[in-house]
């Protein structure tokens, strides 16, 4: 129940590029989650102990140690938080996102940890990269934002050298979360930006159909929301967050909110 927003935007009409680079301008995710300035050190550090808190397995499924020396691309950086994770660990980062915003902001965080890379303004869709590029290209959270899923997919194929590893986040349409949104009609999170999509497992291995390998694990099972106040989040915090995660792993797993996919080119 942390993944939650407003409402979901009212037209069907396609989103234009414009749209979802001003909505990725104006509401970065997790922004509100720091009282501090904005791009601050404070900031950044408020913002990465709340992704990893809410998201307890990523530092777990994803080693950013393991890449030193390779050529890592990230696709929708944000505000670089993974990137600088990936720098860290020896990796020659690379970040785009369509958001002026979250660029400069990603660039001001890979200085304030004195780590190398560079970040450009790009739209996944239409990279401008040669062929066979990178050798990791990762991308939790972009796919289901974007107006052509399946044409960034292709992109992200076509920048791998062969051999090399995607790493995508999907958002699960048979899951925990999109139940519990129905129950108590708390709507996900960014749900009105201009392009939104969830994907079951069998769309998902459909949209990455070119790659010679697809590995997909769901993840990302309830924790205490720190983003909802009132009756709904005591109950979702105190009996169905310890109830959920008191039953064996194997028997929910299936249900998890976040496809995690490694897929081998």
């Amino acid at each position: 129940m942390s993944d939650t927003s407003t409402a979901r935007r009212p037209s069907d009409a396609p989103a234009t590029l414009d749209e979802i680079r001003t909505y990725w301008d104006h509401f970065l995710h997790d922004q509100e989650m720091s009282k501090a300035e904005i791009g601050s050190n404070q900031w950044f550090t408020d913002l990465a102990a709340y992704r990893y808190d809410k998201l307890d397995y990523l530092p777990k499924v994803v080693d950013f140690q393991a890449y030193r020396g390779k050529q890592v691309l990230e696709v929708g950086c944000g505000i670089g938080l993974d990137l600088a994770r990936f720098a860290a660990g020896g990796a020659e980062v690379t970040g785009i996102d369509l958001s002026p915003r979250a660029v400069e902001l990603a660039q001001k965080h890979l200085a304030q940890q004195k780590a190398s890379g560079r970040v450009l303004m790009m739209n996944a869709e239409a990279m401008k990269f040669p062929d066979a590029s990178f050798d990791v290209v990762y991308a939790h959270g972009a796919v289901q934002y974007t107006m052509d899923p399946q044409r960034m997919a292709s992109e992200i194929y076509r920048v791998l050298k062969p051999g090399g590893q995607a790493i995508f986040m999907l958002y699960h349409r048979d899951s925990w979360l999109m139940a519990m949104t129905k129950v108590t009609k708390v709507g996900l999170e960014h749900v009105d930006a201009p392009a939104f999509r969830t994907f079951s497992q069998a769309e998902a291995r459909a949209l990455l159909k070119a790659f010679k390998q697809v590995k997909i694990v769901p993840e990302r099972f309830p924790v205490a929301t720190k983003l909802h106040r009132g009756w709904k989040a005591t109950l979702y915090n105190g009996v169905f967050v310890p109830g959920f995660n008191g039953l064996p792993r194997a028997i929910t797993r299936q249900w998890g909110w976040h496809l995690m996919i490694w897929a081998t080119k």
